[in-house]
């Protein structure tokens, strides 16, 4: 891959209109730069030739303009990012936003829209199809600047005409491969093959730096662009942690036994020796939602953020928990911790169910009602700041003492009521009287211990599931903490719960790679009457060849032709495994699978054979942690 052309814009006007004329004051880099990088990364397969031709981009930028910003937001925009991590703005441009100014712009119509969009399964490669055929003069290309003054715009508009606007008046100005990328980034998502990472090393290899070091930066600071800018400043060692960007969550490996546990775990000595004994830490897995609490800066006194496994802001979601830890500041420093947010029944202390918990989840407002509904706590497990310092690279042994000990201080401050004064318009909200307003502790410590054979990880397991948890989390003493990796140094031991065979009723097609495929399955079971029920949908555990064969046969096999979704012959079996059931209105069979996966197809099954719904309220009703009723 050649990366030689690169073109600049003057943008200084002299005289307004249509018709603008430039002095040579300001170069800035035209987005179409970066479109056609994109296009070409996109279709080379060797992941060195990415870096290299990255590497060129973003240090001919540089050199184009140092003292802009222009590097930067190349390098941000490329990772498919219009604002960084660190910046709480969003565009709120959804994909009916983006659909219909695509629409207005291009005069295609919306049959048009859905035959390409299906046909590629990415909007912005839609766009360019749509936008191919448009025959209109440009007179100005937008810049990097141009775009990211826009996306400002954007962020603060408050009404949808006014951010549709903007989205129009940039397709407009776009040649429709510039028109294919900007629709990607706003939509949050280049699919070109190219992850931060490899971006990070490419900044790294433009400035001439350590990739270690940019990627501190970025991890301190949430921020790709300034990251850039630092490594060619030659500042990226004065890069310093902020609070209130979520960090990547350090993951767990699956195991499917006490035995390889021990065996992931212990060292042999000799070769054929049996595995020493392991010094592991055995937590409870809980059926929650993995989260990060960030709390007590003092440069931001009260403010608490909760972040997601996805990263997504959720705080509002949980109003008792920010009202909790903003109380924490006078009692501790600026703490990061890492843990799961539980439904809790404070009468038995234990975890509710998922399913209960699922009702608290994308709330904007939270009633007294639903606090008291679904109650929730913060089960810490894991200390990830402290102390003005990361703790990152800390033994797990160390994180868990620093851990309790803070647990320790906050004791009887992180408490927030069931009920609250909902006139009270901040966190410091006036209480009720009344035993309702007592506080209540909202922060846990996870109970954590020292295993050391494969039978005292199946006992811990057995008393686990009775106390209606997932199963056990097994962490290495020595474990660092590796944000987004998911190595062997900490393991989860769940079994599944039971299987199912189903009938395969309706497919939508794929997105990505999987454009144009039938490969998301919806599925059912059988009533008494020989009624078929739906039950779930799930897309994962097939092979690709197996996917497009299911493909083509339920091509054949339409009974109805919805554009993104078919129903068809009910004919195709499916065993499928899943973490728990939940009593559900979305599916005709009352009933829904958590975590659905496909094990295997099952040909050689008729269809009266498909479980029933029977069989699904047994294993329902067999759950430890299903909901009181």
């Amino acid at each position: 891959m050649h990366w030689h052309t690169w073109l600049y814009l003057d943008v200084t006007p002299i005289e307004e209109g249509s018709a603008r004329i430039f002095t040579g004051e300001e170069r800035m880099a035209l987005f179409a730069d970066l479109a056609k990088l994109a296009d070409e990364l996109a279709h080379e397969p060797s992941r060195l030739k990415k870096r290299a031709a990255i590497a060129e981009a973003i240090a001919a930028v540089h050199i184009a303009a140092p003292e802009s910003e222009d590097a930067g937001l190349f390098a941000l925009y490329l990772a498919g990012m219009p604002f960084a991590e660190a910046d709480p703005r969003k565009l709120n441009a959804g994909g009916s936003l983006l659909s219909k100014a695509l629409l207005a712009v291009s005069g295609a119509s919306q049959a048009e829209l859905s035959r390409e969009y299906k046909r590629h399964g990415d909007l912005g490669a839609a766009g360019f199809d749509l936008l191919s055929t448009r025959a209109t003069e440009r007179t100005r290309p937008p810049t990097l600047q141009n775009i990211a003054e826009a996306f400002t715009a954007m962020a603060a508009a408050r009404t949808t005409a006014a951010r549709a606007s903007l989205v129009e008046g940039l397709l407009q100005r776009a040649s429709p491969l510039e028109a294919k990328y900007l629709l990607k980034l706003m939509v949050g998502d280049m699919r070109i093959g190219v992850k931060q990472s490899l971006i990070e090393e490419a900044i790294a290899a433009a400035a001439q730096v350590a990739v270690a070091a940019v990627r501190n930066a970025v991890m301190l600071e949430a921020d790709l662009s300034a990251a850039t800018e630092r490594a060619f400043a030659g500042t990226l060692a004065e890069a310093r942690m902020r609070l209130f960007h979520p960090l990547g969550f350090m993951l767990a490996s699956p195991v499917d036994s006490p035995e390889e546990a021990v065996e992931r775990f212990a060292a042999k000595p000799h070769e054929g020796d049996e595995p020493e004994h392991v010094a592991a830490f055995l937590e409870d897995k809980y059926d929650g939602m993995r989260a990060q609490i960030h709390c007590s800066d003092a440069s931001q006194p009260g403010r608490v953020a909760i972040y997601s496994r996805n990263r997504e802001d959720v705080t509002e979601s949980f109003p008792e928990l920010q009202e909790a830890f903003s109380r924490v500041s006078e009692h501790a420093g600026a703490l990061i911790f890492d843990g799961e947010i539980l439904g809790w029944d404070f009468d038995t202390a234990r975890a509710l169910p998922f399913a209960v918990l699922a009702t608290r989840l994308r709330r904007k407002r939270v009633s007294n009602e639903l606090r008291a509904q679904v109650p929730v706590v913060f089960m810490a497990f894991d200390l990830m700041f402290a102390e003005s310092a990361l703790l990152l690279e800390r033994p797990l042994k160390e994180r868990r003492n620093r851990l309790e000990s803070v647990v320790e201080k906050l004791t009887g401050h992180a408490t927030a009521s069931i009920i609250v004064d909902e006139r009270a318009r901040n966190a410091q909200a006036v209480l009720f009287a009344g035993e309702e307003s007592a506080a209540l502790s909202r922060l846990l410590l996870a109970p954590s211990r020292l295993v050391q054979s494969a039978d005292e990880i199946e006992r811990a397991y057995t008393d686990a599931r009775a106390r209606a948890n997932e199963g056990v989390m097994l962490k290495a003493a020595d474990s660092i903490y590796q944000p987004g990796r998911r190595g062997l140094a900490w393991l989860k031991l769940k079994r599944e719960l039971a299987t199912l065979d189903v009938v395969v009723t309706g497919a939508e097609f794929g997105h990505g790679k999987r454009a144009g495929i039938l490969s998301d399955y919806t599925f059912a079971v059988r009533a008494a009457n020989g009624e078929l029920l739906n039950v779930g949908k799930a897309y994962s555990g097939l092979t690709d060849a197996e996917i497009a064969e299911m493909s083509a046969w339920m091509m054949a096999h339409t009974l109805v032709d919805e554009g993104f979704f078919r129903t068809v012959e009910p004919l195709r079996i499916l065993e499928v495994a899943f973490n728990n059931i939940m009593r559900s209105d979305r599916h005709a069979s009352g009933f829904a699978l958590r975590f659905p996966r496909i094990l295997r197809i099952r040909d050689d099954k008729p269809v009266s054979e498909i479980d029933t719904v029977e069989r699904v309220e047994e294993i329902y009703q067999s759950q430890v942690d299903k909901p009181v009723e």
